[in-house]
């Protein structure tokens, strides 16, 4: 039976890959395209990305801290300001894989230690600091990305670039279909599964 801890570190890989295929053919805009105003809860594919980013450095720092036992940011206001960090597609690629590889050793820790399941994650908001296991947290932060590399997709079918498959976890009969994208992200089945 595969550990809940096995699950969320294999969440985010799957997280990461899906990030490496949408920011691919997001690559293929114009600067124009990528910023163009667009029908979605943010105004612009560009900015939506830069959304899930800047969330993901938010949810990050408030893990890594907790785990090391440092006390929350002090301004959690400043992981949104600016906005809209990176300007480009290429700016966003660098970023968001950095942000991934984070998560990535957020989630490999507890493969080593399962106790980290149950740790409280202290999360600074405006007036108050909530406390969260990070097994929820982090179930969170993945949906977050869903929803929001959803609404980026649906902005990028409006495009003349089709929008890569998403909608895949790591099925068995898929293997095929990563193993290019696996091959440039630097990830094996057996790494993710076994290691």
């Amino acid at each position: 039976m595969t550990s809940l801890a096995r699950h969320l570190y294999a969440s985010a890989h799957n997280n990461a890959w899906a990030n490496h295929r949408l920011l691919q053919a997001c690559g293929q805009l114009t600067q124009d395209e990528f910023s163009a105003p667009r029908t979605g809860f943010f105004p612009s594919i560009r900015a939506t990305l830069n959304h899930n980013l800047t969330v993901d450095d938010y949810y990050l720092d408030a893990i890594e801290r907790s785990l090391r036992g440092d006390p929350p940011h002090p301004d959690p206001g400043s992981f949104f300001d600016p906005e809209e960090p990176c300007a480009t597609c290429a700016e966003l690629v660098a970023a968001q894989q950095r942000m991934d590889q984070r998560l990535l050793a957020v989630a490999h820790a507890l493969l080593a230690d399962g106790a980290l399941l149950e740790r409280v994650i202290e999360v600074p908001r405006t007036r108050r600091i909530d406390r969260e296991p990070l097994h929820r947290l982090l179930a969170h932060l993945y949906q977050h990305q869903v929803h929001h590399r959803g609404q980026a997709h649906s902005m990028l079918s409006g495009t003349r670039v089709a929008p890569p498959q998403l909608d895949e976890f790591f099925c068995v009969n898929d293997l095929e279909r990563r193993e290019d994208d696996f091959r440039a992200m630097g990830v094996t089945e057996a790494s993710i599964w076994h290691g």
